[in-house]
Parts: structure tokens; C-alpha cells; sequence
């Protein structure tokens, strides 16, 4: 502390800043700076037009014909009424945690903030009050879009030119940047970098994060195209094993069914946004997290579509309406048709169902009863192992209703019921169609292939066990295709099917 005395005259005291102050001024930065965040694509690993427009057309899709006129009073207003009819729970949504972590430190060391964006205010306040970090907020208000230049003018006129630091990661924060005394540049790519430098000083860069091939295979769910192998089994079961046109035009229609399936998808993760981002799992989907821009779903939705219906256009008319169908089945299931308890697991079923259906069409064969009776069963019993693992999730992170379904932790026990026996009822429907003719036709031993009746009996019987054991995965199907019990099992049923089909060797 230095004390100058002038006497005669008053005294003048000037405390001299402490020994973190004096660090914070060597670094460059000046406490009182006040240090202006914007939130869209910086705090925020997503924009909030985007995740506004998705949840209300989740709630309401005729909202869309509605957008453009509410576009004609305005982007502010736009913004404002989308804000209010989407209301966003501000706790669920992806931040940019390392932008995060150091907004606090920087916080702790002195600086102001303030939260500044070209979102709506009342969303803005939302965010705010629930971080607790911000001094202040400034946003759009439904008159003034407060993006680009009318930022940097607001923050002129508030703080003053060079009065203060921002915090930015798009080409129309160069604006403020320009306004600013030092600059803070987020996930940028290095021209923007560059741009950012001519402006202002840069105090730091928080680099963008490396692309990833392993994040465009999760956003297509490419894993989840085993799932068409389904498409094979009626080719399978007429035993039409050495067609190789057969085989090429299931080929074809495999990866069909996987455009498709992926187009549907990408729609269920955008609308599921809120739904996934409180699971423990779903809650790092690429769309979910924000390491992918939801307007890049958009785009992608029809994309795939396109690429899968120019596909079956190859194939034939029949299969390109089973197609459609299951587009339209899956949609309505994404919707809405999966907060229906039981209707969502019966159409879950349905869409296995169909992909058996779609490959008996793309060769024009005759499906039986017993193959269609057997599959509904199954698949309804592995569509109940889903919700029951969804559920013991649930019941583990003390939770007593799934979000986005329509069941309770209580339902449990109910849902393993119904799923044992339903499963139970497929190995019925198996042991019935071993007693038809059909088999004494396409088999050479049909004896033998009862042999397939106990190996599934088995295996409905251990994923049901390790349902139970809260081993399961969220999906049943492709925790079988990884699970070793499970692949044993399938190897012995085609053993079964093939010894009987080629008799015994002696």
C-alpha cells in the first residue's frame, strides 16, 4: 500500500492491487474488462432457432406451415414467438463444457460476464439463471436482432469502443470483433482465426475438435443395418440357397431398407433430443451431444430417402411400397406411436416383420402363415426386452417413469411377463409348423429339425435371464449379434436346419 501525504493540501491514498491482480494484468487481462459470451455454437455446442423449431414441431408438425409467416413480422419476433411456444429446459442442453470450466475460473479471477446472443431474451434468462455465472444479459427482444452488427453497436454503446473482450465462434461475430478489445475465438476453423486477428488482439483459441469417421458411422446408425439381414430369411426358408440373382437383388434391397432406416433415425434422434439427452447412453449420440449441427439432420433426412427409394426403384414397385411403408410406420413411431404403452412395442415387431415381408416381395415369393406368426411372437418379446432394460436404466439412476414413454419403473415386472410369454409363444408357433407338411416337403430328415425347438426355447429363455440381470443392452437384436451365448445358439440352429435339409451323412 503507498500513502502520499501532501500537506496542507489532503490526503491521497493508492492501494496497490495484490498479488492476483497484478498476475491478471501481466496476462493481459484487465479484471474490469468485462468479457461478452456469446452462446450459440460457443457456450452452447448448438443454436437455439434449431433446437426451438424441433421441439415444437414435435409437438405440433402443422407448425410448419405456420414458420413462414411468422418469418414475415421479422427474425427478432420470429425468434421471440419460437422461443415462447418451445419453452427449452435449459439443464438438458449440450454446453461446450471446457468453454464452460474457463468461464468460470475467469469469473473467479475477477472478470464480469455477460451473456449476449442473437437468441431470444427469454431464453437467454433461462440459460443464465440456471448456469448462475452471468452479471448480465442482452439478447434479441423481438424488436431488434441483436446478431452482427447490432451486437457490436450494443456493446459499443454500453461498454464503449475497445471497452471490451468477446467470446465467439462464427464469421459474423468479426462485426464485434472488430468493436472489441481482445478477441476469444471458439472451435473456429484457422480463415476465421486469421480474420479474428486483423480485428483485435486474440487472448485465446479454443481449437475445433478433429472429425471424426467414427461420428458420421453413429449419426447414420450404420450398426443398426444388421438389423436387414432379416430381409434374407424368406430366400432362406424356400431353400432357394444357389440363386445368385436371388441373392444379388437382396443385396440390393439390403442396403435399401439401410438408407432408409437411417434417414429414420437421424429424424428420431432430432426429435428425441430432450428424451436422450437424460439417458445415460443416448446422451452421447452425435446429434445429442452437439458434436454435430442439427441443421445437418435436416439435410439429411431427405437425402437418404432420396438414395434409398432410387435404390428399390431398381427392384420392383411391390418392394418400394414396403419400403414407404416402413418409412411411414417408423415416422409415425418416432412421432408419437412410441409414448403408446404396448402399441409401441407391437410396432416395433411390425417393423421386423416387415423387412421378412419386403425381401419375400423383392423376389416374388409366398410367405407362410407359420414364418409370419413366428416372427410378430418373437420380435414382440424382443421388443418387450427393450422397454423392460429401458427401464431397469431408469430404476438404477432413481427415476420412476422413462421421459418421452409412457411407462413406469412399477411396469417392470408386468412388462417381463408379457414378454416371456409372448416369447414362449413364437417356440409354440416353431413346434406347430414342424408338424405341417411344409417341413416333410423342404426337409430331407424332418426329425432333425425339432432339434431347433429347444435351442429356441433356450435362447428366449437367456436373454430374458440377462434382461433381468440388467446385462442388456438398450437394443436386444444387437446385443445378440455380440453376445456369445447368443452366437452359439444361432450356430446351432443352422446346424439343425442344415443337417436336416442334407439328411445324416451315414
Amino acid at each position: 500500500m503507498n500513502i502520499n501525504i501532501d500537506i496542507g493540501m489532503n490526503i491521497n491514498i493508492d492501494i496497490g492491487m495484490d498479488m492476483d491482480t497484478d498476475t491478471d494484468m501481466n496476462m493481459g487481462i484487465i479484471p474490469n474488462t468485462p468479457l461478452i459470451v456469446d452462446l450459440d455454437g460457443t457456450l452452447l455446442q448448438s443454436d437455439m432457432i434449431s433446437e426451438s423449431v424441433i421441439k415444437v414441431l414435435h409437438k405440433n408438425p402443422t407448425y410448419l406451415l405456420y414458420i413462414p409467416f411468422w418469418l414475415l413480422r421479422g427474425k427478432a419476433a420470429f425468434k421471440q414467438h419460437l422461443a415462447q411456444l418451445a419453452n427449452v429446459d435449459p439443464s438438458v442442453l449440450p454446453y461446450n463444457q471446457e468453454i464452460l470450466a474457463w468461464l468460470r475460473q475467469q469469473r473467479d479471477l475477477g472478470r464480469r460476464l455477460i451473456l449476449c446472443t442473437a437468441s431470444d431474451k427469454f431464453i437467454a434468462d433461462k440459460i443464465a439463471t440456471y448456469l448462475g455465472i452471468f452479471d448480465d444479459v442482452m439478447a434479441s427482444d423481438g424488436i431488434v436482432n441483436l446478431s452482427g452488427e447490432h451486437k457490436a453497436a450494443a456493446l459499443v454503446q454500453r461498454f464503449g469502443e475497445k471497452g471490451f473482450d468477446y467470446i465467439g465462434n462464427a464469421c459474423i461475430d468479426l462485426a464485434v470483433w472488430k468493436r472489441a478489445r481482445r478477441a476469444i475465438v471458439v472451435t473456429a476453423k484457422a480463415a476465421l482465426i486469421k480474420k479474428a486477428g486483423a480485428c483485435c488482439e486474440i487472448e485465446r483459441i479454443f481449437p475445433l475438435p478433429a472429425f471424426e469417421w467414427k461420428t458420421g458411422y453413429q449419426v447414420l446408425r450404420v450398426h443398426q443395418w444388421l438389423k436387414n439381414s432379416l430381409l434374407f430369411v424368406p430366400l432362406l426358408a424356400a431353400h432357394q440357397f444357389t440363386h445368385v440373382s436371388s441373392w444379388l437383388t437382396l443385396i440390393l434391397a439390403f442396403f435399401a431398407f439401410g438408407f432408409c432406416a437411417s434417414s429414420v433415425y437421424v429424424v428420431n434422434d432430432l426429435l428425441d433430443l430432450e428424451s436422450d439427452r437424460q439417458h445415460p447412453r443416448k446422451c452421447k449420440r452425435p446429434f445429442v451431444a452437439g458434436s454435430v449441427p442439427l441443421w445437418i439432420g435436416v439435410i439429411l433426412t431427405p437425402l437418404l430417402l432420396m438414395i434409398s427409394l432410387v435404390l428399390a426403384e431398381g427392384i420392383g414397385i411391390t418392394f418400394s411400397l414396403w419400403l414407404l411403408l416402413y418409412f411411414g410406420l417408423t415416422c409415425a413411431y418416432s412421432c408419437g406411436l412410441k409414448r403408446l404403452i404396448l402399441v409401441d412395442c407391437l410396432i416395433l415387431a411390425m417393423l421386423y416383420t416387415l423387412r421378412i415381408v419386403a425381401g419375400a416381395s423383392a423376389l416374388d415369393l409366398k410367405l407362410s402363415f407359420w414364418l409370419l406368426a413366428f416372427s410378430v411372437f418373437l420380435f414382440f418379446s424382443l421388443a418387450f426386452i427393450k422397454r423392460y432394460a429401458e427401464l431397469q436404466t431408469q430404476l438404477l439412476h432413481g427415476k420412476h417413469k422413462v421421459h418421452g414413454r409412457g411407462y413406469y419403473s412399477s411396469d417392470a415386472p408386468l412388462i417381463q411377463m408379457l414378454g416371456i410369454a409372448s416369447g414362449y409363444a413364437s417356440v409354440l408357433v416353431l413346434a406347430l409348423y414342424l408338424n405341417s407338411d411344409a417341413v416333410s416337403y423342404l426337409y430331407h430328415t424332418p426329425a432333425i429339425v425339432w432339434g431347433a425347438v429347444p435351442i429356441v426355447l433356450f435362447w428366449i429363455s437367456w436373454m430374458w435371464m440377462q434382461a433381468h440381470r440388467g446385462n442388456m443392452h438398450d437394443d436386444p437384436v444387437l446385443f445378440a449379434l455380440q453376445d456369445k451365448v447368443s452366437l452359439i445358439a444361432g450356430a446351432a440352429f443352422a446346424a439343425v436346419l442344415i443337417l436336416a435339409t442334407i439328411g445324416w451323412p451315414w
